[in-house]
């Protein structure tokens, strides 16, 4: 009983954090609750051991990530959407990038699943390219071409998109 309510606490206290890091991962607010779902579903039935031995907010962002990367192995298509779904309730709008972020947020969309999957460990998690490497089941060399080749692609997307603007303006 005590570890129910102790797994209860850890969902009451970490569901928003997880669900942010969901939809950084996956780019839908919809993906983001089924990661978030399957996740803590997951960590239920390993909590006894997760509390004991690990932490369990880390061992969860790791199903997370590694959930997302499971398509890259079924080759499913992923679809990305510019727009919220609409209709009232549907997504906390709180939980999603603000508007100074969206110009970011775009260009991180266009990169490939494993780029941004890198991208996002590395500055949203501040992982280091060993446990990176570990959380995606890839050699540290991988990772670092992933993250070289995502910050060359979003560094040339956001120049562009300056660009524009400026031509726009003047």
């Amino acid at each position: 009983m005590e570890d129910d309510s102790r797994f209860e606490s850890f969902v009451a206290d970490r569901a928003d954090a997880l669900l942010r890091y969901g939809y950084v991962l996956s780019g839908n607010a919809h993906d983001a609750a089924d990661l978030t779902q399957e996740a803590l579903i997951r960590l239920h039935r390993a909590w006894p051991r997760v509390r004991r031995k690990q932490d369990p907010e880390a061992y969860t962002r790791t199903i997370m990530a590694r959930l997302h990367i499971s398509v890259w192995r079924r080759r499913r298509r992923e679809h990305l959407f510019g727009e919220l779904p609409g209709g009232p309730g549907d997504v906390r709008h709180d939980l999603l990038p603000s508007e100074a972020e969206q110009g970011l947020w775009e260009a991180l969309k266009g990169l490939p699943r494993k780029q941004r999957a890198v991208l996002v460990l590395r500055y949203y998690e501040d992982l280091a390219d060993e446990e990176i490497a570990r959380v995606l089941g890839i050699s540290r060399g991988t990772v670092r071409s992933h993250a070289s080749l995502g910050l060359g692609k979003l560094r040339s997307a956001l120049s562009d998109d300056r660009r524009k603007s400026e031509e726009g303006v003047s």
